[in-house]
């Protein structure tokens, strides 16, 4: 388990005085890449370096993108922090059961965090393979921005930490990594990168759309569930190849069926 590989990423941040907090936590606790997307503040500014204190070079070296889907290229995993409840179903998973699945070696991991007012947006979140939810008094569960990447890098420092490094797929708490094996039998670390798979989901929906299988006011939430499966799949980059080669082939098809055959298929 390393944590070289692991990126921190947030996503429009709005405060100076929480990256500096953020670049000082991850510096107590091992992290170094930070990403910002679209910051709503200066990160450099004299606010932020003050609270970063000794951990002013990560803040330095954060790279800065105007995208989520940037951020996340060349990950093969990553996991958004959220206490949003969607429309879908989906698992919230408290980060001791989580973040293991990003400390694998051999591979680029991403764990994502929402702005300081609103967290990630459902379209922010369609970009994470699995979700994490901090426990915490019902009462009161919202965490400032820095307080939540705070623990989730001590849970990382500590999963990352020979002391408690156990027998391979397990935690130092006996946790399973959840690690699983693709259908045919290859490592994740064989993964395609995120930003390969969301190249095929952007390639699936337009032909989709263009086949008439999707339609424009409900093709946000069908292509929801799509993602979900892919990524419970775990695609190799050769899966994603062959499924693009299908979407080619289905692209070639359309355009030299005859129209009386495209308007029955689209009726």
């Amino acid at each position: 388990m390393t944590l070289a590989n692991v990126r921190i990423i947030l996503v429009e941040p709005a405060g100076a005085l929480n990256i500096g907090s953020v670049a000082r936590v991850m510096k107590n606790m091992g992290l170094h890449q930070l990403w910002l997307v679209n910051p709503h503040c200066n990160p450099k500014a004299s606010p932020a370096r003050q609270m970063a204190v000794h951990g002013v070079d990560v803040l330095e070296s954060a790279q800065q993108v105007a995208t989520l889907p940037e951020a996340l290229q060349g990950c093969q995993r990553a996991i958004a922090t959220t206490a949003r409840t969607r429309h879908l179903p989906t698992t919230l998973e408290p980060p001791r059961l989580a973040l293991p699945w990003l400390l694998e070696d051999d591979i680029t991991s991403a764990l994502i965090f929402g702005p300081e007012d609103r967290g990630l947006s459902n379209d922010e979140l369609n970009y994470a393979q699995r979700f994490v939810c901090i426990p915490a008094n019902p009462e009161y569960p919202s965490l400032n921005l820095a307080q939540a990447v705070a623990i989730c890098c001590y849970e990382l420092a500590q999963l990352a930490s020979p002391s408690s490094q156990m027998s391979p797929g397990k935690t130092h708490h006996g946790a399973s990594l959840h690690t699983p094996q693709t259908h045919h039998g290859a490592s994740l670390h064989t993964t395609a990168s995120l930003d390969e798979i969301e190249a095929y989901f952007q390639h699936l929906e337009a032909v989709l759309l263009e086949i008439g299988y999707l339609h424009p006011h409900t093709s946000t939430s069908r292509m929801e569930k799509f993602r979900r499966l892919y990524y419970r799949a775990m695609l190799t980059p050769e899966d994603v190849a062959m499924l693009r080669g299908i979407l080619r082939q289905t692209e070639w098809a359309v355009q030299f069926m005859p129209r009386s055959q495209q308007d029955e298929s689209e009726s």
